[in-house]
């Protein structure tokens, strides 16, 4: 068992918890966390590219797209 906390887009904490063979990340809200969706939940099986592009989806939805696009990680539409 073991977990990662990391910050994405300058914007959120985040941390992946791996707890025997299960996997997942949440966004650090005090002393909770709030748990993103991802179809990747066993690491023997997942697919870390689809992991990583549903993690980055799930995070970029949640930040105003100003702020993104203030950093150049949001195409200006």
């Amino acid at each position: 068992m073991f977990n990662l906390q990391l910050i994405m887009y300058k914007y959120f904490n985040v941390i992946l918890n791996y707890d025997r063979g299960a996997f997942g990340c949440s966004i650090i809200n005090g002393e909770a966390g709030i748990s993103l969706e991802n179809s990747q939940s066993w690491y023997d099986e997942a697919d870390m590219n689809v992991f990583c592009k549903e993690l980055q989806q799930q995070i970029g939805l949640m930040i105003p797209d100003k702020f993104l696009e203030h950093y150049g990680w949001k195409q200006l539409q």
